[in-house]
């Protein structure tokens, strides 16, 4: 295949993800809403690019995910934001871009390991990892402040995850 053949797979791929992203982003499709929290099925399409375009790609994706989720912080979801701009830019970008990273390296290993389960055990372990990376992320900027606290002690505890 030639590379010219290649770059318009690939851009053909991000442009496909990028606009599932926006979709699930400003739809109900991107969120499961809970108790004050929301569960985000966005690093799907992350992951998937990843391991279709590779680490930049994964990256470009991720980027997506993450610049639209600090979006939402003007409107939809403005708590965060309200206690820390800069620690809210970083707790909703590195941590997605990160995953599309960790995503197509993950993908590339277990590809040569496993062959058919390469996608599972990627996608298992990518949403694991972007996981503790948001959750650490959070934890750095905002584990002291009155809205963590105050979910923990909602729920009856003192470790706010």
């Amino acid at each position: 295949m030639s590379s010219s053949t290649n770059r318009t797979r690939t851009l053909t791929t991000l442009g496909i993800l990028t606009a599932i992203i926006l979709v699930m982003t400003f739809t109900p499709l991107g969120y499961i809403k809970t108790m004050g929290l929301e569960i985000t099925l966005l690093h799907i399409p992350v992951i998937l690019g990843a391991a279709l375009t590779g680490p930049a790609g994964g990256m470009v994706l991720g980027a997506v995910f993450g610049f639209t989720s600090f979006f939402q912080c003007f409107g939809l979801s403005t708590t965060l934001f309200s206690i820390n701009a800069a620690g809210t830019f970083i707790v909703c970008v590195i941590p997605r871009v990160l995953l599309g990273l960790v995503a197509a390296y993950l993908y590339r290993g277990f590809d040569h390991l496993t062959g058919k389960w390469s996608g599972t055990i990627t996608g298992a372990l990518a949403t694991i990892c972007h996981t503790a990376m948001f959750m650490g992320t959070l934890a750095i900027f905002f584990y002291t402040s009155d809205y963590l606290q105050g979910f923990a002690a909602m729920m009856g505890t003192t470790n706010v995850f």
